[in-house]
């Protein structure tokens, strides 16, 4: 069973940078097929793809959700199993618990967007809250 652990979340001012952090175990990412996002949850409303990352055979894909492109970035660390969401030019709009995810059928990213129904495993997520 695969667990996840997200941290790094927190108050940041309007501008600013943050960088959320992803722990994996009980699953790897350097299998043929996996696929690994971030997802946000506003108050009241409904959960959205950030950034997933996906590998299926020798077809590897990033795909950034629409209100982030150029400000958010997956990486993936050096730490075996950790992935990091590094945010920059932070917006109050952005203000939300922040997911990672995972899914060991390397679904989930699409040309079109993300899809959370694929993702068969979810950290307990952080708060993020951009505010001056």
């Amino acid at each position: 069973q695969a667990q996840l652990v997200e941290s790094g979340g927190g108050l940041v001012q309007p501008g600013g940078s943050l960088t959320l952090s992803c722990e994996v175990s009980g699953f790897t990412l350097e299998l043929d097929y996996y696929a690994i996002g971030w997802f946000r949850q506003a108050p009241g409303k409904e959960r959205e793809g950030v950034v997933c990352m996906s590998s299926r055979v020798s077809s590897d894909r990033t795909v950034y959700g629409d209100s982030v492109k150029g400000r958010f970035t997956i990486i993936r660390g050096n730490a075996k199993n950790t992935v990091y969401l590094q945010m920059n030019s932070l917006k109050p709009e952005d203000t939300a618990v922040y997911y990672c995810a995972a899914a060991d059928s390397g679904y989930g990213c699409y040309d079109h967007g993300i899809n959370k129904y694929d993702f068969d495993y979810w950290g307990q997520g952080t708060q993020v809250t951009v505010s001056s």
